[in-house]
């Protein structure tokens, strides 16, 4: 028989091991959480990731910063978070163009499903395409009549080869029988910029960056890629209206890396439905044109897997090559 001794050792032993994984989870943060993305400054991916940092701050009582990486169409940050510490103290906010890379690119530096700890979705939205207020452009139809006419010469804005938007522009190239010319930028509001300057004719873009434009009256928005008219932008047309079955619907989540504790996870998943849940920050959403969504870790992952799929699909029927 056990001494009374080593009987306590093995109780005490056994306590500990049942217990630290709570308690890692009561501990964490236990330094300041980097919050990364991959786009450029004043973009969509930027805004949401300054509102979803100043919430996760003030409800875990810590401090969150931004840290944006843009590049490669969000997949420089993506390599770095996948390659980070998994203790909960770097995370990344993902976009849709996170799964359209897992289906264009033939390899990554990076699993896009298994080099991350999945959190919480944030949020859905739709796409904006525009044009300048002053463009002969008028409307959907002003566009294809005119791709047709000149085939390849109207140019068409993304935040890079491989992102959302890119596949945005080719899938309404292929629906519509035209095509347009794919113009790459690094996010943020230089494509904005650039169309305003005359440099390209189209961006293809979020509620955040072409809203105010609209509104003002220097964009014209030709048409938003939900099935309905968004709330946001009430008074522009569903591309689907012109193009039946058209129809893009992307979203924005957390992550962390593959290997992060299951107890910080579920941590941080319930700050985040919190966050969600919260009537000032879903207005805020609201006015970047994005609809609140929260998720399990499981639900977001096998929603992040089968966007991959569908957009694998896109990319065979629109015959893109798909990069090295």
């Amino acid at each position: 028989m056990l001494g009374k001794f080593t009987a306590a050792i093995i109780v005490s032993l056994l306590t500990v091991l049942v217990a630290s994984p709570v308690s890692a989870a009561d501990q964490w943060p236990q330094k300041p959480i980097t919050l990364m993305h991959g786009f450029g400054a004043g973009g969509n991916a930027d805004t949401i990731s300054r509102l979803v940092a100043a919430g996760l701050a003030e409800k875990l009582g810590a401090t969150v910063t931004v840290d944006a990486k843009p590049g490669a169409g969000g997949n420089l940050a993506s390599e770095l978070v996948s390659r980070a510490a998994p203790d909960g103290h770097t995370l990344i906010l993902l976009t849709g163009g996170h799964a359209v890379s897992g289906a264009l690119y033939k390899s990554l530096r990076f699993d896009p499903v298994q080099a991350f700890s999945f959190v919480s979705l944030i949020g859905t939205f739709p796409f904006v395409v525009a044009t300048r207020a002053d463009s002969p452009i008028t409307d959907l139809s002003s566009l294809i009549a005119a791709a047709k006419a000149a085939p390849g010469k109207l140019t068409f804005s993304s935040v890079g080869f491989g992102s959302t938007q890119h596949l945005v522009g080719e899938l309404l190239s292929l629906s519509a029988d035209i095509k347009l010319t794919h113009v790459p930028y690094r996010g943020g509001m230089q494509p904005l910029t650039d169309l305003l300057g005359g440099n390209i004719d189209l961006i293809v873009d979020t509620i955040t960056v072409t809203r105010q434009g609209i509104n003002g009256g220097t964009l014209r928005g030709l048409g938003v890629t939900s099935t309905e008219p968004w709330p946001a932008l009430p008074n522009v047309p569903p591309i689907g209206s012109r193009i039946p079955g058209f129809e893009v619907i992307s979203w924005i989540g957390i992550a962390a890396p593959a290997g992060t504790p299951a107890p910080v996870i579920e941590r941080l998943n319930g700050t985040l439905r919190a966050l969600v849940d919260d009537a000032a920050f879903q207005q805020k959403l609201d006015d970047l044109g994005v609809r609140a969504k929260a998720s399990s870790p499981a639900e977001m992952r096998d929603f992040v897997a089968g966007e991959i799929v569908r957009w694998n699909g896109v990319i065979d029927r629109a015959s893109l090559q798909r990069i090295e």
